[in-house]
């Protein structure tokens, strides 16, 4: 009966009209057709289901560097401060591809008369990722947090601040021990970063994982030596980044990094990939290969004090006679390039002091004559030790310490004896002025020409990369440039003190890298600069 009803039911609906003998008749193949358009019918007044959402896009690079900290107050190395640049921000930054300071979260600012008093005016409304307001009290905390702590960063602040204030929620006032003119360039490194109270506190190193952030990107996860995983922070203030996840994968070594890129598993890679296989992955013409000069640096050290190089003949004999396009044509493949000042290329006030006193070099007919000058001969030869450190500069630092004996040597007056340590013990001995002559690389704590001269320099500071350089007419000039404010008045006395360098010779510059990243053919955006940091929120796939 139940049956019979519900066909009569439909009947009715569909036809207004129903005979019960031939409802009986047909009951069951009824039943099938009814059903079937009456699904349909209701399909087609449902609402459409809507598409499987599509997984947000990302890039993946791969780096065989390693981030060491999530604590701005403890990270002194440079791929960490990388990875901090993209997910922090300081009142001030660097303009992409340039070394020029723009706005960062502070609006504005203002500089005392007497150069010791810094007043910024910060942003409205900026956050942290997590929501939490970003004022002036935490940009006060954070900075007083770096110099408490005394880690090894903290230098950058407490070699310069007096005292930091926060007047009102949008005013932050930094007052300076002296006047410093790079002091806007000290503001772009991380630490004075802003960082969130309630991950960091004022006492102690720690590794929030993830931390809240301040930059265009959010930290999602970490898991160390292995992946960073980043997302597009939502409370950014500036434009959010070109991709809305980016994914950095670690490698052990360059040669998974470079099979990495060539598979497709990443979509860039980037520091450090081994020169012979930038050469062949330019040469095979299947991925882009983007390159642009870095402030790295490399050179060798006198020590000054030291028996043979206190005399500044031999120092000039050895300028003189170094072939530095070798090194970079037959060791680096074109990845670097010769270096004629401590002042890198692309810098303001860069000259290129050594060549114009000692050609491009080789110049062995002047080696040869200043080693005269200073009493050797073919006879009574120069010897002298070499130094280098196997590995903390790459698999390629005994060749260019080989190809550096083999070119002093060519003077015929003389032999070198190459001497190597581990870094740990490489550091200690140019502090103690074990080694009288040895090689050593330079990255900018700040970008600025001070951080390549007065370091190397200055008789207060020279012990410290193992010159013990003492010069009192250098010294004045360098201290001049750290007060003077205009560009003009710096460079003209930065251009005095690279003079003096090729004169004294306490370095020898070698060459300067160069940036290099391979991406995929579809990757865009890639921009690269002396500060040597990659924007990973620049970068996208087309």
């Amino acid at each position: 009966m139940g049956r019979f009803k519900f066909i009569i039911s439909i009947e009715d609906w569909l036809r207004g009209e129903i005979l019960v003998s031939r409802a009986v008749k047909v009951g069951i193949p009824l039943i099938i057709i009814i059903l079937v358009v009456a699904v349909v019918a209701y399909l087609a007044m449902a609402p459409t289901p809507p598409p499987a959402p599509t997984p947000p896009p990302s890039i993946v690079m791969g780096t065989t560097d390693k981030i060491s900290t999530l604590d701005p107050a403890k990270a002194y190395d440079f791929y960490t401060w990388e990875v901090f640049n993209n997910i922090f921000q300081g009142l001030v930054k660097y303009k992409p591809g340039t070394t020029e300071l723009e706005m960062g979260l502070a609006e504005s600012y203002t500089i005392s008369e007497d150069g010791l008093v810094y007043t910024f005016k910060l942003k409205p409304n900026l956050k942290f990722s997590d929501g939490s307001p970003l004022n002036s009290t935490v940009v006060k905390y954070s900075i007083d947090r770096v110099a408490k702590l005394g880690e090894d960063p903290s230098w950058l602040v407490t070699a310069f601040v007096e005292k930091v204030e926060a007047p009102d929620p949008l005013t932050v006032v930094i007052k300076l021990k002296k006047p410093v003119s790079y002091f806007p360039a000290l503001l772009a490194t991380p630490p004075y970063f802003p960082v969130n109270p309630k991950d960091y506190p004022p006492d102690k190193i720690v590794e929030p994982n993830p931390p809240t952030c301040s930059g265009p990107y959010k930290m999602v996860k970490w898991i160390r030596d292995v992946e960073i995983d980043l997302e597009a922070n939502p409370y950014y203030w500036g434009e959010p980044p070109k991709t809305e996840s980016f994914v950095i994968k670690f490698y052990k070594d360059a040669t998974s990094l470079r099979l990495a890129v060539e598979k497709g598993e990443i979509d860039l890679a980037w520091k450090t990939l081994n020169p012979v296989d930038i050469k062949s992955i330019k040469e095979a013409g299947k991925l882009k290969v983007i390159e642009a000069p870095s402030a790295f640096i490399r050179y060798i050290v006198f020590n000054c004090q030291s028996d043979i190089f206190k005399d500044k003949l031999v120092r000039q004999a050895i300028a003189a006679a170094i072939d530095r396009a070798e090194i970079c044509e037959k060791i680096f493949y074109g990845t670097t390039e010769p270096l004629y000042s401590m002042v890198p290329m692309g810098m303001w006030s860069h000259k290129d002091v050594f060549k114009e006193k000692y050609g491009v070099g080789p110049n062995l007919d002047l080696a040869r004559q200043l080693l005269t000058q200073a009493g050797y001969s073919e006879d009574n030869k120069l010897s002298m030790e070499l130094w280098f450190t196997p590995t903390h500069y790459g698999d390629t630092e005994q060749a260019v310490a080989t190809m550096i004996k083999d070119q002093l040597e060519k003077t015929g007056m003389i032999t070198v004896k190459l001497s190597s340590a581990e870094w740990g013990t490489y550091t200690d001995y140019l502090t103690k002025g074990v080694m009288p002559a040895f090689l050593l690389g330079w990255y900018p704590d700040y970008i600025d020409p001070d951080d390549y001269l007065t370091p190397f320099m200055h008789s207060k500071y020279s012990y410290s990369i193992g010159a013990f350089y003492n010069n009192t007419e250098c010294d004045k000039l360098l201290e001049e440039a750290q007060i003077k404010v205009s560009i003009e008045d710096r460079t003209a006395l930065y251009e005095q003190i690279q003079q003096i360098l090729a004169e004294d010779c306490p370095e020898i510059p070698l060459f300067q890298g160069k940036l290099t990243v391979v991406t995929q053919p579809n990757v865009e955006g890639v921009v690269l600069d002396p500060t040597m940091l990659l924007r990973y929120y620049l970068i996208y796939k087309t």
